[in-house]
C-alpha cells in the first residue's frame, strides 16, 4: 500500500513541476489569469464525473472546509502564475522548494514537534529563497518573485485546510469537488481582470492547456491527496522537491534560462534545506516511537 502511495506522490510532484514550462508556453499567447481559468475549466470538466457521481460526493459541496480549500487552491494558482509572468521558469520552480520549510514552521505553530535539524533546514531554505529574491536572474523581477512567494503561503493554507476535510467516500471525491470550486472561484476574477478569454490559440498552446488541466491539476491534486493520506508528512515532504527540480530543469533545458551562481546557490540551499526538514521530521518521529516503547526507569 505504501509503495503505491509513494508512486502517487512522485506522479504529483512530476505533474506539478510540468505546470511551469507549460505555463510559460501558454503565456506567450494569453495572460496569466486566462491561462489559469482555462486550466481549471479543463480540470473541472474532467473532474465532473467524479464529483457528481453520488449523493455522498455531492454533499461535499456543502462542506465549508472543502469550499474554502477550493477557493484557496484557485486563488493560489492565480497568484502563482501572475508571478510566473514576471519571472523565469527556473526561479518560479526553485522557490517552490521552500514549501517543506513553510510546512515545518506551520507545524511548530500548530503545536507539533520540530527537531533542530528541521529548523536548520528551515534556515537554509529561507536563505536560499532570500538569495533568489534578492538577486533574481535577468528574466525575473522582484514583483514576480514576491508573487511567487506569496502563492506558497496560499498553497500552505490550502494544505492546512485539507487536514480538516471531512471523510470522503472515495479518493477522488475531495480533489474533484475542490477543483470545481476552484474553477468557479477563478472564473469571475479572470473575467473582471481581463474579460472573456481568447480561444483562437495555437495547437501547441491548447495542448499545453489540456496538459495543465488534466495532468498538472486533476491528476496531481488527486495523486497528492491519495499519497499524503497514506504516509507520514515527513515522507510526503520529500516529493515536494520533485516539483522544483522538474520545473528548473525544464527552464534551463527548454527555455534557455540562465543558471546564475546566485540562482544555483539559492536552489541548492532550498532543496538541501527542505531535505533537512524532512530528515529532521523523521528523526523526531523515530525519537517519539523510542520514547513510547522504552521501559520505565
Amino acid at each position: 500500500m505504501k509503495s503505491l502511495a509513494f508512486v502517487a506522490l512522485a506522479v504529483a510532484g512530476i505533474s506539478w513541476g510540468l505546470g511551469f514550462p507549460t505555463g510559460k508556453l501558454i503565456l506567450t499567447e494569453i495572460d496569466a489569469a486566462h491561462m489559469v481559468l482555462l486550466r481549471f475549466v479543463v480540470a473541472a470538466l474532467a473532474a465532473a464525473p467524479f464529483a457528481l457521481r453520488s449523493p455522498e460526493v455531492r454533499a461535499l459541496f456543502k462542506s465549508p472546509v472543502v469550499l474554502l480549500a477550493g477557493v484557496l487552491y484557485g486563488v493560489a494558482f492565480m497568484v502563482q502564475f501572475e508571478g510566473l509572468a514576471h519571472v523565469s521558469v527556473t526561479v518560479a520552480a526553485l522557490l517552490v522548494g521552500a514549501m517543506p520549510a513553510l510546512i515545518a514552521v506551520s507545524a511548530k505553530l500548530l503545536g507539533e514537534k520540530v527537531s533542530r535539524m528541521s529548523w536548520a533546514g528551515v534556515a537554509g531554505a529561507t536563505l536560499g529563497a532570500a538569495l533568489i529574491a534578492g538577486k533574481p536572474d535577468g528574466a525575473s523581477s522582484p514583483w514576480g518573485v514576491a508573487l511567487s512567494i506569496g502563492a506558497l503561503f496560499l498553497f500552505l493554507a490550502w494544505l492546512l485546510t485539507l487536514r480538516r476535510a471531512p471523510p470522503a467516500p472515495n479518493a477522488m471525491a475531495i480533489p474533484a469537488v475542490s477543483i470545481i470550486v476552484a474553477a468557479a472561484t477563478v472564473l469571475p476574477i479572470a473575467l473582471v481582470m481581463h474579460g472573456p478569454p481568447k480561444l483562437d490559440l495555437s495547437a501547441s498552446v491548447w495542448t499545453a492547456i489540456l496538459a495543465q488541466g488534466v495532468l498538472a491539476t486533476l491528476l496531481a491534486t488527486a495523486a497528492w491527496q491519495y499519497g499524503a493520506a497514506r504516509v507520514g508528512a515527513a515522507s510526503a515532504g520529500v516529493f515536494i522537491n520533485i516539483e522544483p527540480l522538474i520545473g528548473a530543469a525544464c527552464g534551463v533545458l527548454l527555455f534557455g534560462d540562465h543558471l546564475t551562481a546566485a540562482l544555483l546557490a539559492g536552489g541548492l540551499l532550498i532543496i538541501g534545506g527542505s531535505l533537512l526538514v524532512v530528515l529532521g521530521e523523521k528523526k523526531a518521529a523515530l525519537g517519539d516511537v523510542r520514547a513510547t516503547v522504552a521501559p520505565a526507569a
